[in-house]
């Protein structure tokens, strides 16, 4: 335990505050599974959880379609390192909200795929198709595919997009969108787009269905999926519910500071902060501020995994799930993360060794969110995941716990070589 790490109190036996969705567990060897590897995975969590970096995580597991793990340890709020003493501390539950931040990239691109399923639009017809005033020094050449991949050469939004108040207000966003000049000439590098490519994405589908992009969320998948929250934002009657956000862990060397400050457009307190308040609650930010819990997005997740059927409701083509989930760029350098990432239409991709969702997780797809947010399915081993956390390090000793987990989660689904997306 390092004196200048931030962390949160947690009680001497995790078991306290550990909350297990009731009747919503299949047992392991019902499903042809050892309970000790899946009770392995729950174990991974209580050592994260037990450094304080996490005042509250939420973990789901689908295996098969079944629900193998549905659980979330710590508070929501009242036990974080900023809580003024006397704040009431509030469990977390299964049924807590998170926001996702850039793991909510993939919901928003495949509303966008769903619109090239529905002929539309197009992927590679350029942006300025739909916003005219978009085509603007060099942008014209930008396409829908060139934002979905990070390859538009715009990057980031001007820092003073990067208010609650003008986040809020997506005429203003867009206006410096189009005034932007693009950094590169678009398609020839990539860079991951940490918020700008969501707006323009937004916008994209407001133009073409003529309804705020929240409305075919709702109808195309938080309906359909049996969804509680699933939005983006929360309202103002909800916020109690939120889990918090905190600033955890060593502070970021000056290089990773500026990074993070280059791709966001603030601090990362700033960020963090902004994140838990109503002003961007009331905003859409398609490519940041979803808002879900574990289960909801491990049925996201699941309803890929089965081909774009989610029980008895078909919402996307199988085509459109296999093209959106296809491989665009092996590893490649990223110009924002500076890290290699292998990327699809929408989704980071995993490797068999250097993988965000564990080792030997080579057709795995999903997305990070800041910043250990980690949502994923994986068709070789039948998964659909998600694991939620309310702690917002970068670099911290304690990180081996998280790939712990997605290791164990690994371990405990065996793999089925060439299994490959159903439906």
């Amino acid at each position: 335990m390092l004196p200048f790490v931030v962390r949160a109190p947690v009680p001497a036996d995790p078991r306290t505050v550990t909350t297990v969705r009731e009747g919503g567990e299949v047992p392991p060897r019902a499903l042809g599974l050892d309970p000790g590897a899946v009770e392995a995975v729950w174990r991974a969590v209580e050592r994260l959880y037990a450094s304080g970096i996490h005042p509250a995580m939420q973990l789901c597991v689908r295996y098969r379609g079944a629900v193998l793990l549905d659980r979330a340890i710590g508070h929501a709020v009242g036990a974080g390192p900023d809580d003024p003493p006397g704040t009431p501390a509030v469990r977390c539950t299964p049924d807590t909200p998170f926001v996702l931040f850039s793991a909510c990239k993939p919901v928003t691109a495949m509303l966008v795929h769903l619109l090239d399923e529905r002929n539309l639009i197009r992927l590679d017809d350029p942006v300025c198709e739909y916003i005219p005033e978009f085509g603007t020094h060099g942008k014209q050449w930008i396409t829908i595919r060139h934002v979905l991949t990070h390859r538009a050469g715009i990057p980031n939004l001007p820092s003073e997009a990067m208010t609650p108040e003008v986040l809020a207000d997506s005429a203003a966003v867009l206006r410096l969108l189009c005034e932007a000049r693009p950094v590169w000439r678009p398609g020839r590098e990539l860079a991951y787009h940490a918020v700008s490519g969501g707006f323009v994405l937004g916008e994209v589908i407001r133009r073409v269905t003529g309804q705020d992009p929240r409305v075919l969320l709702d109808e195309t998948l938080r309906r359909p999926l049996g969804c509680r929250f699933f939005t983006y934002g929360l309202a103002p009657e909800d916020l109690p519910l939120l889990a918090r956000s905190y600033a955890t862990g060593p502070r970021p060397p000056l290089p990773i500071a500026l990074l993070m400050r280059r791709a966001l457009g603030r601090s990362l307190e700033e960020v963090i902060a902004a994140s838990n308040e109503a002003p961007f609650h009331a905003a859409l930010i398609p490519s940041g501020n979803l808002v879900a819990t574990a289960d909801e997005m491990s049925r996201f997740y699941q309803l890929l995994l089965d081909g774009g059927r989610f029980g008895d409701v078909r919402v996307f083509d199988r085509r459109t799930v296999r093209r959106a989930t296809c491989e665009q760029s092996y590893f490649e350098m990223d110009f924002t993360l500076v890290v290699p990432i292998r990327y699809a239409i929408g989704f980071m991709l995993g490797a068999e060794w250097f993988s965000l969702y564990g080792p030997y997780t080579p057709r795995a797809f999903g997305h990070i969110g800041f910043t250990n947010i980690v949502c994923w399915a994986d068709p070789e081993r039948s998964l659909a995941a998600a694991l939620m956390t309310s702690g917002k390090p970068i670099v911290y000793p304690e990180l081996y716990w998280l790939w712990e987990i997605l290791r164990r989660i690994g371990a405990a689904c065996p793999r089925e070589r060439g299994r490959l997306i159903q439906g």
